[in-house]
């Protein structure tokens, strides 16, 4: 297994600062925040800085494995938005290949309580990524659909349903067990029992509840608002998320890919030390979860 960085955890350096930081901090890789107006991303259909950054990760030795664009728009009802959002992740493919990506991180579409017309929303969503799948098939890019609040897969069950729904090779799972834990849906054995054939990338980060009993609730799609928040980030190994038994669980069930440390930097900086030591611990604590799974799997083979 791979550990990349993720630049939500560098929101203070640019692209190529990020990328020289996750070698310092001995990484192997690189996630990277596709999105306008943030220091730490790449711009919406930018060659340029693609290339310059497609440069550096070859320099540094840390290649950049995905992008993060935080379109929501590819389950609108409107015609407009939706072929707006189609043409954003048709332009976030074309950056993937520039930069050597071979997965996007997607959102399932917007969905949040009180909103209507699921099941037509649910529609748009599955014929957008049966449009995308084949474009991103072709240019050797996985669509990857995040377990994540704020969307229509906030659940392992809903993200395994579409993603089963649209039947394509090119369109996997975003298993990420630390949303699922926080917003009170499947612990890790039920969560990989029911979407785990389907992981295509792995997103990692920790967590304390502040209260456990607090019902989950979430305004936004890309962050839990400092109000409704009822957990706090923590470096790898320092929370409550299995992450020696859920990277056992996945050599098990034979991922061998890249974990990305998704550490919460970008959003709560109050939490967590400054990225250089935080990614340092995170990556010890989650190389020495994949050495102990490694040697246990092999030694049960």
């Amino acid at each position: 297994m791979r550990l990349a960085g993720h630049t939500l955890g560098t929101p203070q350096q640019t692209v190529l600062e990020a990328l020289a930081l996750f070698a310092a901090a001995g990484l192997d890789a690189a996630e990277v925040i596709y999105q306008d107006d943030y220091r730490s991303g790449l711009p919406l259909g930018d060659r340029r800085s693609a290339e310059e950054a497609r440069r550096a990760s070859s320099d540094l030795g840390v290649p950049i494995i995905g992008l993060t664009p935080y379109t929501t728009g590819i389950n609108a009802l409107d015609e407009s938005q939706w072929r707006t959002a189609i043409d954003e992740f048709r332009g976030a493919i074309e950056i993937a290949q520039l930069v050597g990506a071979d997965r996007l991180r997607v959102y399932a579409g917007s969905w949040h309580p009180g909103d209507q017309d699921h099941a037509a929303r649910w529609d748009r969503l599955v014929a957008a990524l049966r449009t995308l799948g084949p474009e991103a098939s072709d240019a050797g890019v996985c669509l990857c659909v995040e377990n994540h609040f704020g969307t229509m897969t906030q659940s392992a069950a809903d993200t395994a349903r579409l993603v089963r729904e649209v039947d394509s090779d090119a369109v996997r799972v975003l298993y990420d067990q630390a949303n699922l834990t926080f917003t009170h849906d499947e612990p890790y054995e039920k969560a990989l029992h029911v979407q785990g054939d389907l992981i295509g990338h792995v997103h990692v980060k920790d967590l304390v509840f502040s209260d456990p009993d607090a019902p989950f609730q979430a305004s936004e799609t890309a962050r839990v608002a400092a109000s409704e928040r009822a957990v706090r980030s923590r470096v790898v190994g320092d929370g409550i998320v299995p992450w020696s038994d859920i990277i056992s669980s996945l050599f098990t069930l034979g991922y061998d890919d890249v974990l990305s440390l998704e550490y919460e930097y970008r959003w709560h900086p109050q939490d967590l030390p400054e990225p250089m030591v935080g990614f340092k611990r995170s990556a010890a604590a989650l190389r020495a979860c994949v050495d102990q799974a490694a040697v246990a799997v092999g030694s049960a083979r």
